[in-house]
């Protein structure tokens, strides 16, 4: 089966790294799309117009199936890469990591480079909080007003959470179900007398 769990960042936080005149602002939000990504970068990129770079690497996905590493002009493998392994390394995902870099002056050659965007999106990471969140799925279900009763006990059994309820003589119900739950409470959902149907309304 499936993990249905995965480790993200409970907050957005910022880090900061500093060698030989250069400073390296480091940046870590919690994401759920590559809209938002798209958004924070424009305003980080907005904010921090005078900076020389904007490096950033993310990962969506439980299984950080889709993930983007860019180096904004810095020397190929220096710092898109490195922010991406400090994700890797925390084993996260659905995070953004961004690192602007203010030139100071003197070059830091590549293992220099290297180390300072790695650190400064280590600190990002450290003055945030690691927490471990669930896949679930919003589920609507139609049903009868006669049916009510026994899906409340259902509901109440199975320990979900209702999310909206409209009630009528048709009566419509959003609940919260964990992915590895989902065909065992569609199974149950489908046998109780009054049921019209269900979607999904969100994964």
């Amino acid at each position: 089966m499936a993990p249905d769990t995965y480790q993200s960042i409970d907050h957005p936080s910022e880090g900061l790294y500093k060698e030989k005149g250069s400073k390296f602002i480091s940046f870590a939000f919690p994401v759920q799309n590559e809209e938002t990504i798209k958004d924070i970068l424009a305003g980080i990129r907005k904010e921090h117009f005078s900076a020389r770079h904007c490096c950033y690497a993310w990962s969506l996905g439980i299984g950080q199936e889709r993930y983007r590493v860019n180096d904004d002009g810095e020397p190929s493998g220096t710092a898109g890469r490195p922010i991406f392994g400090q994700i890797q390394s925390h084993q996260l995902t659905n995070i953004l990591l961004v690192v602007v870099r203010y030139f100071g002056g003197t070059l830091l050659g590549v293992s220099g480079l290297i180390q300072a965007y790695k650190q400064a999106a280590s600190d990002a990471i450290s003055n945030t909080m690691i927490i471990t969140r669930t896949v679930e799925h919003i589920l609507e279900i139609k049903f009868d007003y006669a049916a009510m009763n026994n899906l409340m006990q259902l509901i109440k059994e199975e320990q979900l959470e209702i999310v909206t309820t409209h009630f009528d003589l048709q009566c419509t119900i959003q609940i919260k179900v964990r992915s590895t739950r989902l065909e065992d409470v569609e199974s149950k959902i489908a046998k109780i007398e009054g049921y019209q149907g269900l979607k999904i309304v969100q994964e």
